[in-house]
């Protein structure tokens, strides 16, 4: 669901900023870029996408599922709440300039 949060947040923005319908993609950095946001990355914003991106096609796929589901342990997945809430309110800020 993280991957979802920072796309519809990236989408929202795009629609906001360029007045039209975003790309149809669930590519984060594809994304990012088409808002012309990506260059504003800190470095670890750029890695958070690198990394959050492919667990929502991961989380789709039942043969996928187990070996996603073995790679986040409590404080993976506590860490990466946070991080998907700071790059929340990190794209809201922006929106409400």
């Amino acid at each position: 669901m993280c991957n979802q949060v920072i796309e519809k947040i990236l989408k929202a923005y795009y629609v906001k900023t360029h007045e039209g319908i975003p790309p149809f993609t669930h590519k984060l950095i594809k994304l990012a870029e088409s808002c012309e946001l990506y260059e504003e990355f800190s470095e670890e914003q750029k890695d958070f996408i690198d990394f959050v991106s492919p667990l929502n096609v991961e989380a789709r796929y039942p043969t996928r599922k187990e070996e996603l589901f073995n790679s986040l342990n409590k404080e993976r997945c506590k860490k990466l709440l946070k991080e998907t809430e700071e790059m929340l309110l990190w794209v809201k800020k922006k929106l409400e300039n």
